[in-house]
């Protein structure tokens, strides 16, 4: 039985005659554990994208951008990215608290490739790794289900001309952005002596 072709899936194999290619490409492709050229793929991302979904099914799409390295492979299974301060509606985040079910899809533009990985995720606001994520308020850990790469036809190829100066790391502080200095927002921002600092983990790894 396929691990990851539901009845929607097989219908439409059905119609388009395949079945035997998309269960061929499972067999060969679809794996649980990273192998080192995962790892390296992950791991010189500079992004990715995040899918999640609320706990009636409602699905959310994000960009998470970093410096290469930002996400890492921490064992066979489980890779870890931070969440760095962003606008303040923890949408993907808050989905991930009550649906833990994430999908991530990693794109090399400047050599087309791509990966997809679907698993779960917990959170953690007292992650030892974020000692070494300058910038970051929690720590994602996904443990990895179904990894596989896809066709990279239709990637177009793209350059990148320099990483974001919002970008956190080591060594450096970045400025605020432009929106947060809009009298419109001023007002409602965090004030970082009110966050609650109470040490938590959601799910368990």
């Amino acid at each position: 039985m396929s691990s990851i072709y539901n009845w929607g899936s097989r219908q439409l194999q059905d119609q388009f005659d395949s079945q035997r290619i998309a269960d061929r490409l499972e067999q060969r492709t679809v794996h649980a554990t990273f192998t080192d050229e995962d790892r390296a793929f992950i791991e010189r991302s500079p992004m990715f994208f995040l899918a999640t979904a609320d706990a009636e099914g409602h699905p959310d799409c994000s960009y998470k951008g970093g410096m290469p390295g930002f996400v890492r492979v921490l064992n066979a299974n489980t890779l870890a990215f931070p969440d760095y301060d962003g606008n303040g509606m923890f949408k993907s985040l808050g989905n991930l608290l009550v649906n833990p079910h994430i999908g991530m899809l990693f794109i090399d533009f400047e050599h087309p490739g791509r990966m997809r990985i679907n698993g779960t995720a917990t959170e953690h606001n007292d992650d030892p790794l974020l000692s070494e994520y300058p910038g970051a308020q929690l720590i994602v850990r996904v443990q990895a289900e179904q990894i596989f790469p896809n066709c990279p036809r239709y990637i177009h190829t793209m350059q990148i001309i320099k990483y974001s100066v919002y970008t956190p790391r080591l060594g450096y502080t970045p400025p605020e952005p432009e929106w947060k200095q809009m009298e419109e927002f001023r007002d409602a921002l965090p004030d970082p002596r009110n966050s609650n600092t109470q040490s938590f983990s959601s799910g368990t790894d």
